[in-house]
């Protein structure tokens, strides 16, 4: 039995991603049926009724927010970035299976906003839908596990990590050795079959800190028997394989890597996938399409930033009652500061080496 502890309920903190609540909230959010918008009609008819009835404006403002909400949460496009994390992670699970030990893991690495993240949830996604199927209605069953990896992480903070993500109390006077004991025993009762760790760039193993942390993760990869998936930003450059520590990782692991994308056919697609999933009553069809390669300047090719751009660009056009998306709109969004540095093209190739 999982003891919540308190605030994990109901708030904000237990919509995050490294909560079993939050993650399974994910999870029934990504299965649920698509926000259907009004007729164009419906639409007009509820807004002149709001300026004069005062339940057609509790109406039109919590149809707005239902929409608002929507172009807030990231809409998830299957880029082939996406496809081949997925089918690498799949394939893993499947070799892990019979492993005793030395199970082989995914590392996910590239530049920030080209869609690491993305892709780690969305393998974690497809092992969570098979799992149920397989077992249904075993509620008890926690098939994945996500975490985040702090800045300066010691080794009882990745332990934490874990034991918040199964609501396991973290107490000053647990001790590291019976914190781990207690994440092992749930993970395997609940029969975790993949742990996704993000951040994982936040260890380095010149220190002495950051080693203990590496050893931590490959300790639980040893008693948990799971798939480990990492992702962080530019990995291979780094600290994390270095060193001995760094070649057991690189000798188990099976790397993916992000880029940004290029002007070609696949970055036209991105954003027509992306314009689809637009709620705006007013917004002509075809219009981001024919600003993909303005996007892809403006953007530089990141998938993460061009996300934010069309999400911003939406939540304002809803906000100021214009239901559409311009050039303009699109330059009024204030984008990150690495989207307007110079990038080296990167090949227009979209998986990684295996």
């Amino acid at each position: 039995m999982i003891t919540l502890l308190p605030g994990q309920a109901g708030d904000d903190f237990g919509r995050h991603l490294t909560t079993l609540l939050g993650w399974r909230e994910f999870i029934a959010t990504s299965l649920g049926q698509p926000m259907v918008i009004m007729s164009e009609a419906e639409y007009e008819a509820l807004v002149a009724a709001a300026e004069s009835d005062p339940s057609a404006q509790e109406k039109k403002s919590a149809y707005d927010d239902h929409r608002l909400n929507h172009h807030a949460r990231l809409q998830v496009i299957a880029t082939s970035t996406v496809r081949h994390t997925v089918t690498c992670g799949r394939r893993l699970i499947i070799l892990n299976r019979g492993a005793v030990s030395a199970r082989r893991g995914l590392l996910v690495s590239g530049p920030a906003n080209t869609g690491k993240t993305i892709a780690l949830t969305q393998l974690g996604l497809a092992h969570e839908l098979v799992d149920r199927r397989r077992h249904p209605g075993q509620d008890e069953r926690i098939p994945v596990i996500y975490i985040t990896i702090p800045p300066a992480a010691t080794s009882r903070m990745i332990a934490a990590e874990f034991a918040r993500f199964l609501g396991l109390p973290v107490t000053r006077s647990l001790n590291f050795t019976d914190l781990t004991e207690a994440v092992v025993g749930v993970c395997t009762t609940a029969r975790t079959g993949l742990v996704l760790v993000d951040e994982i760039h936040n260890i380095s193993l010149h220190t002495r800190t950051g080693g203990e942390a590496s050893d931590t993760l490959k300790y639980f990869s040893e008693r948990i028997p799971a798939t480990f998936a990492y992702a962080g930003i530019d990995i291979e450059s780094g600290g994390l394989l270095s060193g001995t520590r760094g070649d057991q990782i690189a000798g188990r692991f099976t790397s993916v890597i992000t880029h940004q994308f290029p002007y070609n056919k696949e970055w036209k697609g991105l954003v027509a996938q992306m314009e689809e999933t637009l709620l705006l009553h007013q917004h002509e069809h075809g219009t981001l399409a024919r600003l993909d390669r303005f996007l892809h300047t403006r953007t530089g090719g990141m998938i993460g930033t061009l996300a934010h751009q069309i999400r911003g660009a939406a939540v304002d056009a809803i906000l100021s009652g214009a239901e559409k998306i311009a050039k303009s709109g699109l330059l009024a969004v204030d984008l990150d500061i690495a989207s307007g540095r110079d990038r080296p093209n990167n090949p227009p190739t979209a998986g990684g080496k295996e």
